[in-house]
Order: structure tokens, then C-alpha cells, then sequence
């Protein structure tokens, strides 16, 4: 049987990036997140549910979470789980399951942590193209001279 392993998840830093690097030079960053869900309980009532997830970013995606990303951050983050195992010092076999990020994208506005997704948030992808910035409202990659006008959008 084929297996799908594959993770989207959007929401906020919990925490600063701190980067640091593998002995061959690979730059690797460590982040949180806190992905919130709103949900109706038995009673009817509204609740508020948390999940915190950790997630490792390698290489370039690693470098740009560190230098534009802060505690509080919106961040859109595209990976697949991975399950390390190991023995702690007193012989414990102990687990934890994380996410490996893939692709990453900033949400909201530049000067920081903002709601929305107003201005150019950077985007950083694993193939390629890391200071290329996202397409803006109606600009599809099209001709610059369709790109500049704004008129025929619906919205």
C-alpha cells in the first residue's frame, strides 16, 4: 500500500529561531509553533484548543526564519513527520514526533508580526528561489503590462 506523509500547518512562533549549524557547515534552526483551533464543546460553548508543534528547518529556509522571524511571527510551514527515537542517560527508550519543514512562508505585513497578509511576506521554498517575494493580489506571474493594471480584478 502506498503511504502520504504530509503536514500544513499555520500559526505563530512560540519562541525565537536560534540557528546554528552542522559540523559540515548546514544551517539548521529549530522553531515552535502554536497552532490554534476553535472549536463548539457538548454545551455549546465556544473553546479555544492549542497545539504546540516543533519544527526543524534546514539550510537557506533555516538562515531566513532566523533573520526575519521573531517570537509571535505568522508563519505557514509544509513538511512531513518524522519520529526520533533514543535512549535517555538512564537507559529510557524515549520518542518525540516533529515536523521537517519544506516550505516555508511568512504571513502578514512587513515591520514584523502583523494580521494578514498585506505587504509582500518573503517566501522561501526548498527548490529554489529563496529572495524571490510572493506574487501580490492579481499578479499571477502574467506580463508586466497586465500586471500593472488592476481594473479587470473582481475583488
Amino acid at each position: 500500500m502506498a503511504s502520504f506523509n504530509r503536514v500544513i500547518l499555520v500559526g505563530n512562533l512560540t519562541r525565537d529561531p536560534e540557528l546554528r549549524y552542522t559540523p559540515s557547515g548546514t544551517a539548521v534552526t529549530d522553531i515552535g509553533l502554536a497552532v490554534n483551533d476553535r472549536r463548539k464543546n457538548s454545551s455549546g460553548e465556544w473553546v479555544d484548543e492549542t497545539t504546540f508543534v516543533d519544527i526543524t528547518l534546514w539550510a537557506r529556509q533555516a538562515e531566513v526564519a532566523s533573520q526575519y522571524l521573531t517570537k509571535g511571527s505568522p508563519v505557514l510551514i509544509e513538511g512531513r513527520l518524522k519520529l526520533d527515537t533514543w535512549e535517555n542517560k538512564e537507559g529510557q527508550r524515549r520518542s518525540k514526533l516533529h515536523v521537517v519543514g519544506e516550505r516555508m512562508q511568512m504571513l502578514g505585513g512587513r515591520g514584523g508580526g502583523g494580521s494578514g497578509g498585506g505587504g509582500r511576506g518573503g517566501e522561501s521554498r526548498s527548490s529554489g528561489n529563496y529572495d524571490a517575494p510572493a506574487p501580490q493580489r492579481g499578479d499571477s506571474g502574467a506580463s508586466a503590462s497586465h500586471a500593472e493594471t488592476d481594473d479587470d480584478i473582481p475583488f
